[in-house]
Formats: C-alpha cells, sequence, structure tokens
C-alpha cells in the first residue's frame, strides 16, 4: 500500500482527500475553489508535499452506465492532471452516489450538508478513495 489522493472533481469545487502515508485510511484534505487557484497546481503541491504515489479521480457514469458531458469535463481535467504529474498512475473510479453517500453521513454526524458544500466535496472525496481501496482488499 502506497499513499493515494481522492479528487472529487466538480465545475465550481474539487473536493480533496488522501490515504494516510501508508495508505490505509482516507480522510479529507481541502475543497480547491477552482475559481480562485489553479487546481492542478495545486493538486500537484499536494501530491508533493505529502508523497503521493497515485491519483484516483472519481468518475460520474450515468445509471445506464454510460459515460455523459460530466464524465467527458472530468476526463479532461484528469487529462491535464496527467500531464503535469505523468510520473503519477491515474485511476478513475465510480463516483455514482458518492455526493449522496457523503451528504447523509454528514447528516447522520448532525452536520447540515447543505450549508457546507465545501465539507461534501471533500467527504464525497474520501468515498471515492474509499471505493478504490476496498478494490485492492
Amino acid at each position: 500500500m502506497h499513499p493515494a489522493l481522492g479528487i472529487d472533481h466538480g465545475d465550481a469545487r474539487i473536493g480533496i482527500a488522501a490515504t494516510d502515508p501508508v495508505g490505509i485510511m482516507a480522510h479529507p484534505v481541502e475543497t480547491i475553489d477552482v475559481r480562485k487557484t489553479d487546481a492542478i497546481e495545486r493538486i500537484a503541491a499536494l501530491c508533493d508535499s505529502r508523497g503521493i504515489q497515485t491519483l484516483v479521480v472519481g468518475i460520474p457514469y450515468r445509471l445506464d452506465g454510460s459515460e455523459g458531458t460530466s464524465a467527458e469535463k472530468v476526463r479532461r481535467f484528469a487529462k491535464k492532471l496527467a500531464a503535469r504529474l505523468p510520473e503519477l498512475p491515474l485511476e478513475f473510479i465510480d463516483e455514482s452516489y458518492t455526493t449522496i453517500s457523503a451528504a447523509e453521513k454528514l447528516h447522520d454526524a448532525g452536520r447540515n450538508a447543505k450549508k457546507q458544500k465545501a465539507v461534501i466535496d471533500q467527504a464525497a472525496a474520501v468515498e471515492i478513495l474509499n471505493l478504490w481501496l476496498e478494490t485492492l482488499a
């Protein structure tokens, strides 16, 4: 196992989660406001500071399993990310329902999800990373 970074890509915000240094548990890191921050460079800096060895990007599939315009946006972003960080393997994981699941978990923890969009993005990134970790088990 090794450190990985989970990415929940959105038009306005990108949720980031990371595993612990040995790659066992996922935790929220931050939410990048794409209007204020160069997301690719911020992710590169996080990878460098955390010794990340794998990028895990959530990709939104439609209910029928096909990819729509949202998936195309994610793939374009991932292509730029891979060009900036060619030494890191980049993996996609189906992110269907991760935001819903994250919002439900926050609600169960007594937090108002609607008021905490940035927290939801991070929590969705944790869900993405956890799904990926399950594929390794």
